[in-house]
């Protein structure tokens, strides 16, 4: 089926060619907000795909591709709302890498792409609960779950042989989801939960929230928050008391920020974040370097996202939102020739040829359900005031 779709989409394009076309990818993640010191890698790794298949000129008969920025905040839906708007109805994309945070994707999905029809990928949205909300087929997303991620971390605490944990999250949706995968895991695996409470993003004291954590004690804090907000100001206030010295840090703990502000007072804490040591991995840390930009968290899955969004436009033999959705799991996963980080321009003209792709990338996609990463992840630890990788899950 899928070489009979691939040929009626060569054929498509060879009757297009010459009507190439300009397409355009938004790009929306926080530029301010949160996590806005991870924002710029993010988007540079979307952008870096964006460049590669432009450049080779074998998207739909000559397309060339641009990107469009868009502001999340990653915490104010209606600003991320306003933003993905404008970027639909004036600036035209024809598809979306984004959002960044759940609770601002989640508003961006509901308020504006199932209006107007228009596809996003994730690279970074984690919430369970876009597992299963109604998209109308029309997100993804290159990062897994953090349904998988509470199960993953349990495994890393336990194996480091913690049996109480106290745990924070930031108190929106991602937050809320992440706290409650760790603490039905943790608890599963035989582990204790001595206290789980939220804290607000944006105050200049946690101390009361971290009086209320070392009352109820841990053999470490669990921080489910953000770097450049609540969780930095969390750890900031358990150092200045001595109330907890080891903490575990998931994905959106996970940045230079946050070892820069700390540095060696940070030693023996670890986390995790979605990666792999793939060989597309190893690829496109290479490229990225090349481009002037850090392979971060969510740096690959937004490459990926891209990537995707582009070799689903040429399997569908357009750059409509309405038919690229469902082409998206037909060049992500197999049959097909598999294809890695600097080779778009290959499968575009595997696509166009008549071929089957399976799109490994960067972070060695595979899309399951309802077109979801299934999830790799990175161990870190901190070691002499940085993250180094500890293993791969």
């Amino acid at each position: 089926m899928h070489r009979v779709l691939a040929a009626a989409a060569g054929a498509v394009l060879i009757a297009s060619a010459a009507h190439a076309d300009e397409v355009k990818i938004g790009v929306m993640v926080g530029f301010t907000g949160p996590i806005e010191s991870l924002a710029p890698d993010i988007a540079a790794g979307a952008e870096l795909a964006i460049s590669e298949v432009s450049d080779s000129g074998n998207l739909l008969g000559g397309s060339s591709v641009t990107a469009v920025r868009g502001d999340t905040t990653c915490t104010d839906a209606a600003a991320a709302t306003a933003a993905m708007d404008r970027l639909v109805t004036s600036d035209r994309v024809n598809a979306v890498v984004g959002g960044d945070c759940s609770g601002v994707t989640t508003a961006m999905l509901q308020n504006v792409a199932k209006a107007t029809g228009i596809v996003m990928i994730s690279p970074s949205a984690t919430s369970p609960a876009l597992s299963t909300i109604e998209d109308n087929g029309l997100f993804f997303r290159t990062a897994p779950s953090d349904a998988r991620q509470g199960q993953v971390l349990t495994e890393v605490i336990m194996e480091r042989g913690h049996k109480t944990i106290a745990l924070t999250y930031t108190n929106n949706d991602y937050g809320k989801g992440l706290a409650d995968s760790i603490k039905t895991n943790f608890e599963a695996a035989g582990g204790t939960v001595t206290i789980s409470v939220a804290h607000e993003d944006g105050k200049g004291d946690y101390s009361a929230e971290v009086a209320a954590l070392a009352a109820a004690g841990g053999d470490v804090l669990v921080v489910a928050g953000y770097l450049d907000q609540g969780g930095k100001g969390i750890i900031q206030a358990s150092l200045d008391t001595g109330a907890f010295d080891t903490f575990v840090l998931p994905d959106g703990m996970i940045g230079d920020t946050i070892t820069d502000a700390f540095g060696s007072d940070l030693d023996g804490s670890f986390g995790t974040h979605p990666g792999t040591d793939s060989t597309g991995a190893a690829t496109f840390g290479d490229m990225a370097t090349a481009a002037g930009f850090k392979a971060g968290p969510f740096t690959a899955e937004a490459y990926d996202a891209a990537a995707l969004l582009l070799l689903a436009m040429q399997a569908a033999g357009s750059s409509d939102s309405g038919m690229l959705k469902d082409t998206v799991l037909q060049v992500a996963n197999a049959p097909g020739e598999m294809i890695f980080p600097g080779e778009l321009a290959k499968a575009l003209e595997i696509i166009a040829g008549g071929g089957d792709v399976d799109y490994v990338g960067a972070s060695a996609v595979e899309l399951i359900g309802p077109g979801e990463s299934a999830g790799n992840y990175r161990e870190v630890e901190v070691r002499g005031g940085k993250f180094e990788t500890a293993r791969y899950r």
